[in-house]
């Protein structure tokens, strides 16, 4: 971490991502000695709070950690692909973060792009499928721009404390700024649909992915 904030003239990190795997993600997911270690640097003051990074690969981590009890002491939140195409992580850990309303910071927020252009990319690949889907959906709720409707599907979960979108060009940043400011959710309903597709499509294609094939 030092090495990382010297070149910055930083003290300290805000916000720490956790990426675990192997030893160190067992240790968490069940409560072991690595607590200890994560703790330090928070006491210390380099990292000021931890999100955890979840993807439909490593949901047992999350689940079991957060179902053992002492994680969220911890962890101050998970981080996830969270938008109408990709919910990326399993329906059990979903299940769990609605119920105990955990604190959630919403990736990935328009999906790669606009809804039109993914549905007509390759007919093979998972998102021109979804968008295929929602596409539909998107037509009949009323937003001006695809950006809109991400924004408003994000701001419909009361856990979710942000939602991070990412673009290179700067008239499609102008849009996602213009599509927040003053946003509400989007109508329950519509909300109902998607998650109803994002059960089936984590059921039927999420939960079986090799690790970064999505």
């Amino acid at each position: 971490i030092r090495q990382n904030l010297e070149p910055l003239g930083l003290s300290h990190m805000p916000v720490g991502q956790l990426c675990l795997s192997g030893v160190l993600a067992e240790e968490f997911r069940t409560g072991g000695a690595c607590y200890e270690g994560l703790a330090a640097l928070k006491e210390e003051g380099l990292v000021g709070r931890f999100v955890l990074e979840c993807w439909p690969w490593t949901s047992e981590v999350p689940l079991g950690a957060l179902r053992a009890g002492p994680a969220l002491k911890l962890v101050d939140g998970l981080i996830f692909y969270l938008n109408p195409l990709q919910r990326f992580v399993s329906n059990e850990l979903w299940d769990l973060v609605v119920a105990e309303n955990v604190p959630v910071v919403a990736m990935r927020t328009v999906s790669g792009g606009n809804v039109r252009e993914l549905a007509k990319r390759d007919p093979s690949h998972y998102l021109t499928l979804r968008a295929a889907e929602v596409l539909p959906i998107y037509e009949r709720s009323g937003c001006v721009s695809w950006s809109e409707f991400c924004v408003r599907f994000a701001l419909g979960f009361s856990f979710v404390r942000a939602t991070v979108g990412s673009t290179s060009r700067s008239a499609a940043l102008q849009e996602f700024l213009g599509a927040a400011e003053g946003a509400t959710p989007l109508p329950e309903e519509i909300v109902a649909e998607i998650l109803a597709l994002q059960r089936q499509w984590s059921h039927d294609y999420d939960r079986h992915a090799a690790p970064w094939s999505m």
